[in-house]
């Protein structure tokens, strides 16, 4: 069966229920916890400065410029005009840049209407994931123009990280947003995705941070949506077998999940979940999930209630935090209906 996920017109439903996250500011944290990816080198747009007395290099078949009436001795050599324009570009804030480009006509629209401007060129700095008017476009008629300012304004802080990443410093997993929504990055050589979004251009430097863009507009996801841009394959499968994934991906579900990597799963083995019937699984994954949004800062020492009824998990916070006998590899990953807590062990019920 194939896993239970939100249609575009379910997340924007989802959308419609958050309150308007606080403005974009420095988020200096590093909460996520996952780990640091090269994406690959970060280029330059001028290229580097020629060294002190060397002859800076030029295109084949032209010469320097030189000052009017100098002999050659004396020429002096004009500015890069590569150099030049780089440094005029990063003069400008990530709003200046985006209007200025012409592929993003949408985006800035969307942040006057939003009151967003003033914020995006503040001093930052900033990580703007920016969809171009084409990404725009794909979106189904008229879901814009269904969306109150602040609904919109949400979607937008989606795309923003607030620090300053380079692709040399992109994170492979959940990043957190100032929508206080947690997105996903996924890299693979030279490919970088944000959920199912591709990074087609990367590091245009502004004075304020730097923008990426890519090919469609974010949408936050909820639950099952979450782990699946995070990999969770075999949960998520577990899941659609214990007929679970609806009740995982409902708007209104406010849940704590302590989600099993695929590697838990491989570690528990595979004739273990295949034996289980729907019901005995489905009792299993109730065991992982608790009622509420329960953020790592509100977590604490001692027993905590399941879903699966009459059975409690055990939350420790020494030494790190686990859960029974697993360790809690990542915390925080939040979405529209929930938190997500990584851990690195299935855990089963007791009997």
């Amino acid at each position: 069966m194939d896993m239970v996920r939100l249609g575009f017109r379910g997340a924007v439903g989802i959308v419609l229920t958050l309150a308007l996250a606080p403005a974009c500011g420095d988020d200096s944290s590093t909460d996520d916890g996952e780990p640091v990816v090269d994406a690959g080198p970060r280029a330059d747009a001028g290229g580097p400065p020629a060294d002190a007395g060397t002859t800076p290099a030029v295109d084949a078949g032209t010469t320097p410029a030189v000052d009017a009436g100098r002999s050659d001795a004396g020429a002096t050599t004009a500015p890069d005009a590569a150099t030049a324009d780089a440094a005029a570009a990063t003069a400008k804030t990530i709003v200046e840049l985006a209007v200025a480009d012409g592929r993003f006509k949408t985006l800035a629209k969307a942040l006057t209407d939003t009151n967003l401007v003033g914020t995006l060129s503040g001093a930052g700095p900033f990580t703007v994931f920016a969809p171009t008017d084409a990404a725009f476009a794909a979106l189904p008629a008229g879901t814009l123009e269904a969306l109150t300012n602040d609904q919109l304004a949400t979607i937008l802080k989606y795309h923003v990280i607030g620090k300053e990443l380079p692709s040399t410093a992109l994170t492979a997993g959940p990043a957190k947003t100032v929508a206080e929504l947690s997105a996903f990055v996924a890299i693979a050589g030279s490919t970088v995705k944000v959920n199912d979004a591709t990074v087609t251009t990367a590091n245009i430097d502004a004075s304020n941070g730097v923008i990426h863009v890519i090919d469609k507009v974010l949408l936050p996801p909820n639950l099952v949506e979450a782990a699946g841009y995070a990999g969770f394959t075999k949960l998520l499968a577990a899941a659609t077998k214990a007929n679970l994934a609806s009740t995982l991906s409902a708007p209104t579900a406010n849940l704590t999940v302590f989600a099993p990597t695929d590697a838990a799963f491989t570690t528990l083995g595979q004739a273990t979940v295949d034996g289980l019937s729907a019901t005995q699984l489905a009792d299993v994954l109730k065991y992982h999930v608790v009622s509420g949004k329960v953020l790592s800062t509100a977590l604490t020492a001692g027993a905590v209630p399941s879903l699966l009824t009459g059975k409690n998990l055990t939350i420790s916070l020494t030494g790190g935090v686990k859960v029974n006998d697993a360790n809690v590899v990542i915390a925080d990953v939040v979405t529209t209906n929930g938190v997500i807590h990584v851990i690195d062990k299935v855990l089963l019920p007791p009997s």
